[in-house]
């Protein structure tokens, strides 16, 4: 299984990705997720410890390791580097592993096919290949905000992206503007999760807004996800309401995506 998670900025996409990630572990799943936004947030949402955190660095800001690899300085542009260099060890050497759940932080350096061609792009571009194409039980990608990375292809071999939505016109908007991308590079299997969900009614707006797309489910707001930031402990143990959601989203997911791949 392996997912992306996007939306429009702060509409809960790394809260998500802790919660199922937590949650996939929880049932015995080995579980790889990558931190893939330029300010890497997700190993406090899962409340790693800080002498782990501070073992954890963005692979985009290993310039010793990617002029290894490359042959070529981190910050130059023209001349000869390797475009495929080796990036098999790096998910084992450079993550943290906590509660079940190995964590990696990819850093903000374009990894698709249209942006820079630099060391930099071509360690992560071959990385994030390489993460793709692993035999990990669960792979969850934490895409940073927007629609960009869709337009460079990073993401057109996943088995499905989960869209995060607020019920508000300007979520749904980039929602949407997300399908269409989407779709321009094959990927299809696209499902929306709502979150921040206070009444029947925002989550009956949702749905109603949503008819093309299906509607896996919603974390309801709670006030408490921010107290478990501030705490520094993870969401998935502070909030039993939301770890009940996410597990029910999960069990969708299991379900709806392992039948969309299937008739694919």
């Amino acid at each position: 299984m392996k997912l992306a998670i996007t939306g429009k900025g702060g509409v809960g996409k790394t809260t998500l990705a802790a919660l199922l990630s937590q949650a996939y572990a929880d049932l015995g799943r080995q579980v790889l997720v990558v931190d893939g936004d330029p300010s890497p947030c997700l190993a406090g949402a899962l409340g790693f410890p800080n002498d782990l955190r501070a073992q954890l660095h963005p692979i985009s800001e290993m310039d010793e390791l990617i002029e290894e690899r490359t042959g070529a300085k981190p910050g130059t542009v023209g001349g000869f580097f390797t475009l495929n260099p080796r990036v098999d060890d790096i998910p084992e050497r450079f993550s943290i592993l906590h509660r079940g759940v190995r964590l990696l932080e990819m850093g903000s350096v374009d990894v698709g096919g249209s942006g820079c061609i630099c060391p930099e792009s071509a360690m992560l571009k071959t990385l994030f290949t390489h993460l793709l194409f692993r035999k990990d039980d669960v792979l969850i990608l934490d895409m940073y905000a927007g629609v960009e990375h869709l337009g460079r292809a990073t993401v057109d071999f996943v088995d499905a992206m989960l869209v995060v939505v607020e019920p508000t016109r300007r979520s749904m908007d980039t929602a949407f503007q997300i399908k269409r991308l989407a779709n321009d590079i094959g990927l299809h299997r696209l499902f929306f999760v709502g979150n921040k969900i206070r009444t029947p009614e925002e989550y009956e707006y949702l749905l109603s807004e949503s008819s093309t797309i299906p509607v896996l489910g919603y974390l309801p707001a709670d006030m408490r996800t921010q107290e478990a930031d501030r705490l520094g402990i993870p969401v998935y143990d502070h909030v039993p309401e939301l770890r009940n959601a996410a597990t029910k989203i999960l069990k969708e997911i299991d379900s709806l995506v392992a039948s969309a791949v299937a008739t694919d």
